[in-house]
């Protein structure tokens, strides 16, 4: 499958900006592109409203677009599960240049990890005569054959006879929990049967006598031919044992597949491992990641609509792979790493500009898609009342409505009347509504708009939203901060501002300006608002 491409709008989704959103990934999907519209906090009421209208699902919060280990080409899948042969562990580090394996058990929960070193470990400090193993990796580590078998595991003490058959019986060295390494030894060997040992290994090509394999069916006792000698056999059938009967790593440090590559930066400078098991939050295991695997990352793969700033975009965008921006906005300061398709237009809404794809592609629009695409229109340009609207944005609310066999007037009015939240939001959650944030000349600014049919109700607490203002400036460092509120049927905006704002805003609207005045033709923040604050700025 074709990697996913998030597309998204701004921080603060408006209506413009979420069915930009879902039209665009429409599109692209229907070219062959694997994407999936998401949204960067809480949508709106009036955008609540046009989605369940039109029974669109509410895209999910896409919390960040940060590097995460997931998007290291790590070892992923390299685990082995814990009743497996010390012998499966071994060639599965060899093979894959590996010196540890995470191990898990059935359901691939991790248990802990398995190395070089604790193989090493064990042989050398550790009793290398006991063995616990399935009979078939015995025969796989010895490269034997099968003779006699009565059991799938096989439980016992190594041992090898190097005693006279006299003084061995004499001793009585062998009993049921006992595993024979033996030559061409037949008196041991008939001593073995008789004891019912549990395994028998005869080396070096020798074979039982028929009559010692007669008794030995009778006796049960498993039996295994290897062309190894016995000094090769007794060093290598100890690796037979399954993984959880030699001590391996138990409370290592393991990392997320949602961890951040710089938390897991973090992790390794304090921690110096060189491998890291990966898991999911099931605590299932997904495999290791070592150092040199940092090298191999794949950035998450975005495109911006109807923003192209990154302080109103996604946390982490300069760590993912930014493919495409539509917009109909002033240039910001985002910078890319590589050339990019960029698509910026004159228009009153971003909608618009995905209509023209629509168009340029050749791809017709579904009535659900024009639904969103009008929404998104009549959202941005106010029903085309808004300075920043238009020809291309009035043709294409006209060809969509036709298509959405909608009124796109009275649609506009139940719109709006739906997003008119004013009697039921806070003042914060009005000012940062839409709200969007720019940098001019090293100063902060913040513009806030709402559209209502109620600006009385606003007005009425002038006070309480002036105060507001001031003391959020003042906590988040903004040289002005501005509250449109903007009445469609007036055609114009109320505007409020921080009061150490106040020299700023009356240069900008030539002294004929205070607080809470009705600016007459004053509907566009981008195109009204922001360049007399910038001419101001410069």
């Amino acid at each position: 499958m074709k990697d996913k491409i998030y597309i998204f709008g701004h921080k603060n989704p408006d209506t413009d900006s979420v069915c930009s959103s879902i039209a665009l990934s429409y599109l692209k999907n229907t070219l062959g592109f694997n994407t999936e519209a998401r949204i960067l906090s809480n949508i709106n009421e009036e955008t609540k409203y046009v989605l369940n209208k039109f029974k669109i699902n509410i895209p999910e919060i896409l919390e960040d677009v940060k590097l995460q280990v997931k998007n290291i080409d790590y070892h992923k899948d390299f685990r082995i599960n814990i009743n497996k042969s010390v012998y499966n562990a071994f060639f599965e580090m060899q093979n894959n240049n590996m010196s540890t394996i995470p191990v898990v058990d059935n359901n691939n929960i991790f248990l802990g990890s398995f190395a070089m070193k604790d193989i090493a470990r064990q042989e050398i400090l550790g009793d290398s005569t006991y063995l616990y193993a399935k009979y078939d990796y015995i025969l796989e580590v010895l490269n034997g054959q099968e003779i006699l078998k009565f059991k799938d595991e096989i439980k016992g003490n190594i041992t090898n006879i190097d005693l006279r058959s006299t003084t061995f019986k004499e001793e009585k060295l062998l009993d049921k929990n006992s595993i024979l390494v033996v030559g061409n030894r037949h008196s041991i060997i008939e001593d073995a049967i008789n004891n019912s040992v549990t395994l028998i290994v005869v080396t070096g090509n020798n074979i039982i006598k028929d009559e010692h394999l007669e008794l030995a069916k009778k006796k049960k006792v498993n039996i295994i031919y290897t062309k190894k000698d016995t000094y090769e056999t007794l060093l290598k059938i100890k690796f037979a044992n399954y993984i959880f009967n030699y001590p391996y790593q138990k409370g290592i440090v393991t990392v997320n597949e949602k961890l951040d590559v710089s938390d897991l930066n973090d992790i390794i400078n304090k921690t110096k491992h060189s491998y890291y098991p990966v898991l999911n939050n099931k605590n299932e295991c997904l495999g290791l990641i070592k150092l040199s695997d940092l090298r191999n990352t794949f950035p998450k793969k975005v495109i911006l609509v109807d923003h192209n700033e990154i302080t109103q975009s996604v946390d982490g965008l300069d760590e993912a792979d930014i493919l495409e921006i539509i917009d109909h906005h002033k240039l910001g300061i985002l910078g890319t790493t590589k050339p990019i398709s960029f698509r910026n237009m004159t228009v009153g809404s971003t909608c618009t500009i995905v209509y023209e794809l629509f168009k340029e592609n050749k791809v017709k629009i579904p009535p659900n898609i024009a639904d969103l695409l009008m929404s998104g229109i009549i959202s941005d340009t106010l029903m085309l009342k808004s300075a920043t609207s238009t020809k291309e944005d009035e043709i294409a609310i006209n060809n969509l409505s036709k298509l959405a066999n909608i009124d796109a007037m009275e649609f506009a009015i139940s719109m709006f009347k739906a997003g008119d939240v004013v009697k039921s939001k806070s003042i914060k959650d009005i000012v940062y509504m839409d709200y969007k944030v720019y940098e001019i000349d090293k100063k902060n600014i913040g513009i806030g708009q709402v559209t209502t049919l109620n600006s009385k109700a606003i007005l009425k607490q002038k006070h309480s939203y002036i105060n507001f203002l001031d003391k959020e400036a003042k906590a988040e460092k903004f040289d002005v901060m501005i509250l449109l509120v903007t009445d469609i049927f007036k055609n114009g905006s109320y505007i409020l501002f921080n009061e150490s704002a106040k020299n700023i805003i009356v240069d900008c609207f030539n002294g004929n300006v205070s607080e809470g005045i009705f600016l007459e033709n004053i509907m566009s923040r981008k195109k009204q608002v922001l360049p007399e604050i910038i001419k101001v700025l410069k």
